[in-house]
């Protein structure tokens, strides 16, 4: 049994999630080398007394994982960060469990939409041309 129920995950996601993507700039010649071209991400970052929640949060979704996050600016704590990055386990349990439990806030359900089609894209392979990439790399754009 999950301590966490679907309305406080949602709730939760809605404050302190993020759906996002690296996304290759082709136009951007001074990026750092990164071995994919399209990496689809949702993760959720608290202040260390808060990681108990994100453990229950793997559990609740039954993957992902829980990481230490320094954090080295002024008047700001160390943290944790449950992270999705699996396409399969995004494709199967994330966007499943949002697109049937409806996100509240627009600008984070507009984010999740636009996840989605750049997830969607890269299951089609888009990701692999260029045109298909600069195509991703534009809805990217529109992400908060």
């Amino acid at each position: 049994m999950h301590m966490l129920d679907v309305n406080y995950v949602v709730g939760l996601v809605d404050g302190e999630g993020s759906f996002t993507a690296y996304v290759k700039n082709l136009d951007e010649s001074k990026e750092r080398i990164r071995r994919a071209r399209v990496e689809p991400k949702f993760y959720l970052k608290l202040i260390g007394e808060d990681k108990k929640t994100l453990d229950e949060l793997q559990r609740f979704f039954g993957c992902g994982n829980v990481y230490f996050q320094k954090d080295s600016r002024p008047n700001h704590q160390d943290c944790f960060r449950f992270e999705v990055t699996k396409r399969q386990d995004l494709i199967d349990k994330i966007i499943p469990f949002f697109k049937h439990n409806s996100l509240k806030l627009i600008s984070k359900n507009r984010d999740f939409q636009l996840f989605c089609e750049i997830v969607e894209r890269v299951m089609k392979n888009e990701h692999l041309t260029d045109l298909g990439l600069r195509k991703i790399h534009k809805l990217k754009e529109k992400m908060h």
